[in-house]
């Protein structure tokens, strides 16, 4: 009998559900007001509301962003890559298998989406040196690493989620490598499907001359983006207004819709110039923009075209202090519907928007006018030290050859690599929990000089870590209102006759369909104690079916938006939305029957 409290519950997480799917609001902000809604509601106690924040789950996050960034930056996972150019070969064949084992073993032992921006640039490279269309490599790139996170208890948030529901229900969590077994089967598995199957149903499909631009040439970005099309040279006449004024000051922005992306003074290039530099007579301007803007410019600001370009080329935009790169706008980024200007972009972040790439065409001009959208790309110059510091921007995916480390970094590797192997095997061992592991890890990080304390701030993504504080209250909600029973006695009277696997192949299903629409972390949060509530009112053991939702919650391979993986290798592959359902449904379906056969194997029912 469902109690009223129950009923509540069930009406916040239907509303929960509506808000994942809809992406009306961001996901960590729904999870927030999934917290503040159980605590008004007076379903949980204020400190049972807030009880996510301190979860073990929630800190592992937190601690295993910061292991992460220090294999990132002391450059263990760039060498990871380069090793892989070197065993790759030149088949298509070898080349699909080399990739996915490869980011399947790095996404073992940090984030998924760290491992696909740092072997991005690297699979690319070596489609083009072997004549090979990089949509044929990058689906099964983002598809291995997705399997890679069932590798290991660290390889995906959701795994501790699971391990933390199951020491919950029997007293023990899981192992650090309980889930290897399967994990290696089924990637064993997703392999030959896409050597069988998958490289057929691949597109092939040339991305223009966008790629290359994208992962090694910058030169041919700007060739790419057109911009000697609407880049022309001001003097700055003595008697000009603009003398005096910083760019900001000048309104060539937001009056005209002009970008000043170079100052040539006294035989000195200053490119970009910072929005507070003063213009100064004689300067020569490059600048950005429509024709007809130009010509107001020149009858209206003191100014005079140049005939001949002489001083400037378009490669003259890379040098020693500015490199360029492109960055990609995420599902939920923040920057989504507001314009340049609104986001105060080039002051807050160093770097010049040059182009935004959208719907197959660039965009030069009147750039800070743009509302921007998902799947944006956005051509950006800028310092380096500058562009690196926006990699880490959660809003944006940042494409091309992660900054090299610093030599003092890159001598820590060893340390970081030590330090990895002890979290691995303070939990494997049963020394300590995950998250004190993975915590000891993290300060190791800092205190042998892998990171700075900076650094490890810098890396952690609040996104994940405010989604697992505000959903996590839901499942204690469920299970103390009684609703998590009641929605698993629905799910034995309509399966229970069929037996308890067939109970266990409805959870995966439905988790599995949750995952396409949904973070796989709140699908995790959601259906963990409804599968334990089911097991047990079957009088089955909860393991194999907490089993099943880790392993369901990784097969997000059907939309390019159930996982970031596949949001990053979206442009640069040239895929369409179709692709991934096209390639990831007979995946998913495969990958489901042998898991729900394997499953009850390996943990009976």
């Amino acid at each position: 009998m469902l109690t009223t409290d129950g009923l509540l519950v069930l009406l916040i997480l239907a509303a929960a559900i509506l808000l994942f799917v809809t992406e009306k609001l961001r996901v960590d902000l729904v999870a927030i007001l999934v917290l503040l809604a159980l605590a008004l509601a007076r379903l949980l106690s204020p400190t049972q509301a807030l009880s996510g924040f301190s979860h073990p789950a929630a800190i592992t996050i937190v601690a295993l962003f910061i292991v992460g960034e220090g294999l990132l930056e002391t450059g263990v996972a760039q060498t990871i890559g380069h090793a892989l150019t070197r065993l790759a070969g030149t088949s298509q064949t070898r080349l699909t298998v080399t990739i996915m084992l490869t980011i399947a073993i790095v996404s073992a032992v940090m984030d998924n989406v760290g491992a696909t921006a740092v072997l991005l640039p690297v699979v690319v490279s070596l489609a083009r040196q072997n004549n090979i269309r990089p949509s044929k490599l990058l689906i099964p790139m983002a598809f291995g690493a997705l399997q890679g996170g069932l590798l290991t208890l660290i390889g995906r948030p959701s795994n501790i989620i699971v391990s933390d529901a199951l020491e919950q229900a029997i007293g023990r969590p899981m192992g650090m490598f309980d889930m290897t077994p399967v994990g290696l089967l089924l990637l064993t598995v997703g392999v030959i499907y896409m050597l069988l199957i998958g490289r057929r149903l691949l597109p092939e499909r040339a991305v223009e001359d966008k790629v290359a631009a994208m992962m090694a040439a910058q030169r041919k970005a700007l060739e790419q983006y057109q911009l000697e099309e609407r880049l022309f040279e001001i003097r700055v006449l003595p008697e000009s207004p603009l003398v005096d004024l910083s760019i900001q000051e000048s309104r060539l922005g937001s009056a005209l819709g002009l970008n000043i992306v170079g100052i040539v003074r006294d035989g000195t290039t200053i490119h970009p110039p910072a929005p507070d530099q003063t213009i100064r007579a004689s300067d020569l301007l490059l600048v950005q923009g429509q024709p007809e803007e130009i010509v107001r410019l020149r009858w209206t600001r003191g100014v005079e075209i140049e005939q001949e370009i002489t001083h400037w080329q378009p490669q003259d935009l890379l040098g020693p202090e500015a490199m360029l790169a492109e960055a990609v706008l995420t599902s939920n980024s923040a920057l989504i519907g507001r314009t340049l200007r609104q986001l105060d972009f080039r002051r807050k972040y160093g770097v010049t928007v040059l182009a935004i790439w959208r719907d197959g065409r660039p965009y030069r001009t009147a750039l800070g006018n743009i509302p921007l959208k998902f799947g944006d790309t956005l051509l950006l110059q800028g310092p380096p030290p500058n562009i690196h510091l926006l990699s880490r921007q959660p809003d944006l995916l940042v494409l091309g050859d992660r900054q090299e480390t610093s030599g003092i970094h890159a001598r820590r590797a060893p340390l970081a690599v030590l330090n990895l192997l002890l979290m691995v095997s303070l939990v494997a061992l049963d020394i300590t929990p995950v998250a004190i592991g993975a915590l000891t890890a993290a300060a190791l990080m800092v205190l042998t000089g892998c990171l700075t304390m900076d650094d490890a701030y810098q890396a952690i993504e609040w996104k994940p870590f405010f989604l697992m504080a505000g959903m996590l209250p839901l499942g204690l909600a469920l299970q103390k209102s009684g609703a998590a029973a009641y929605l698993a006695e629905q799910l034995v009277t309509a399966l229970g006759t069929w037996g308890p696997q067939a109970l266990l192949a409805g959870i995966f299903g439905f988790n599995l369909l949750a995952s396409q629409m949904m973070s796989s972390v709140a699908a995790s949060a959601l259906l963990a104690p409804i599968a334990v509530s089911t097991a047990q009112s079957a009088g089955a053991d909860p393991h194999p079916f907490l089993i099943a939702i880790a392993v369901s919650g990784s097969f997000a391979f059907i939309t390019p938006i159930s996982h970031q993986a596949n949001v990053l290798v979206m442009g640069p592959g040239g895929y369409r939305f179709t692709d991934y359902a096209r390639v990831g449904i007979p995946l998913a379906l495969l990958l489901s029957v042998v898991a729900i056969l394997l499953i009850p194997i390996l943990w009976p029912l």
